[in-house]
């Protein structure tokens, strides 16, 4: 009989550790990252380190010798973790932040113990059912109607690109010679570089100048689709941004939907970051006609408060799905189920899929739909406090007011000359990220620099709003 026992000579060819040291390394582990969020906000925003220092720490050849598991836990917290920007702080700003939680990560580390595979409802139907109802309860957020269904994937690029590759099929047929597809030059780099990797070449893209509320004009649009057919073009599908990485703006929906009906395009909405705030009913009014897409991309991991990664596409139509990647192989003749028990790798570009509904199911059943829908609304109300601080200041100038959280400005006094205003404007992020009290980031409108703010940590408080805008006034 063969022994289990392995000899401190032998290579681990199995690759396991005893219960004990997996209790010891797991409770190690739990305790550095309960220590980091308990005293996150105590910490620097984090930090960017320098490719020749990094080099210097991590690289090293591939180890043939074991190490013990608490000394690489003690060098991961050592030499890596500390050398990340902590977008979960409740003063990171940059971006759209990633506030995460840790029933979440929690869910997360269960999926990975498991090993659970949710490509086949063969391997995985419990947490196949757990998507279906997760998919449903994000479906009935966004009001769209019961015949939509979806799928979770790994953020609103993926997202966008499978929500335009369903477009492309259901249209197209697959084809995509003379189709034209309109969006603005607000709408988020993830959409042009899905829309190329799935064909379309540069003239098929019609990246139309935003209106100055930077947001997508129906007329406009109208009268390129007009110039297109009349040059006998394939007007074919229309990108709206709700809530732009930029201003958090929201494009016209129901104006857009009208116009996708007379025009018969395909209305595809990049929600990726502002869709989830139809939870809060503050935000609603501004997401009418979210309802009426045909597809929707959103990212739970930014404004549903859940660790990377996680994103999803929700379709008007759940059998558009399987009618674009519904393939069936014969060395997967045994997955093979009825309608009703769905292979979520016929619905997506995956087949080797980890379950990403299970850290979103998990932290709604804990928290309650409530606790979240009071989370987003708060993170409306920091992003109208940031911009009242701002307004009371001298020299500081609100280029978009706050919406969906985000705001934007500069700091430009009276007399300034532009072109010293617009170096002050780029060197506060430096200052900031070298301060380490807060982070924010810039961007470019109307060929200015601009700051912005993003608010949605649930985590964030108004002091550290307040003192934000207080480090930043003083960095000028």
């Amino acid at each position: 009989m063969e022994s289990n026992a392995v000899s401190a000579h032998e290579p681990n060819r199995r690759l396991e550790l005893t219960p004990e040291r997996m209790r010891e390394l797991g409770y190690r582990a739990v305790d550095m990252v309960v220590s980091h969020l308990a005293t996150l906000r105590q910490q620097s925003v984090g930090r960017t380190a320098p490719r020749a220092e990094l080099e210097k720490l991590l690289r090293k050849p591939p180890p043939e010798q074991p190490a013990a598991p608490l000394d690489v836990l003690e060098a991961l917290g050592r030499d890596v973790l500390p050398n990340t920007l902590h977008v979960n702080h409740p003063r990171f700003f940059g971006f759209i932040p990633s506030p995460g939680n840790y029933v979440s990560a929690v869910a997360d580390f269960l999926a990975a113990g498991f090993n659970v595979f949710a490509g086949t409802w063969l391997a995985g139907s419990a947490v196949a059912e757990i998507e279906l109802v997760t998919i449903d309860w994000l479906r009935q957020f966004c009001g769209l109607p019961e015949t939509a269904g979806g799928l979770f994937v790994s953020g609103g690029s993926v997202a966008n690109l499978t929500g335009l590759a369903v477009a492309r099929q259901v249209r197209l047929g697959g084809r995509t010679a003379g189709a034209v597809v309109y969006y603005s030059d607000q709408t988020h780099s993830a959409v042009e570089r899905g829309l190329r990797t799935l064909g379309f070449e540069p003239p098929q893209l019609r990246k139309i100048p935003a209106d100055r509320r930077l947001r997508l004009s129906p007329e406009t649009v109208r009268r390129e689709i007009a110039a297109d057919r009349a040059a006998g073009r394939v007007p074919f599908c229309l990108v709206a941004n709700v809530g732009t990485t930029n201003t958090g703006a929201v494009d016209p929906l129901p104006e857009l939907a009208a116009l996708c009906r007379d025009e018969r395009l395909w209305l595809h909405a990049d929600g990726a970051y502002g869709a989830a705030a139809a939870l809060s009913p503050r935000a609603r009014p501004l997401l009418a006609g979210l309802e009426q897409t045909d597809s929707l991309a959103l990212d739970p991991h930014k404004w549903l408060f859940q660790p990377f990664e996680i994103g999803c596409l929700l379709v008007r139509q759940a059998g558009w799905l399987r009618q674009t990647f519904t393939v069936h192989p014969e060395y997967m003749k045994d997955t093979f189920r009825p309608e009703a028990e769905p292979n979520f790798c016929e619905w997506g570009v995956q087949l080797t899929r980890s379950t990403r509904a299970l850290k979103l199911w998990m932290s709604l059943k804990v928290f309650g739909v409530d606790a979240f829908r009071r989370a987003i609304t708060e993170g409306l109300g920091l992003a109208e406090l940031a911009e009242a601080e701002l307004r009371r200041r001298p020299g500081w100038r609100i280029v978009t007011p706050a919406q969906l959280a985000i705001v934007s400005f500069r700091y430009e006094p009276s007399g300034m000359p532009p072109e010293d205003s617009e170096a002050i404007n780029r060197r506060l992020v430096e200052k900031m990220r070298d301060d380490g009290f807060a982070l924010l980031t810039s961007t470019i409108l109307n060929e200015q620099t601009v700051l912005r703010l993003c608010t949605i940590n649930p985590r964030t408080t108004h002091d550290d709003i307040r003192q934000t805008i207080a480090r930043l006034a003083g960095a000028v």
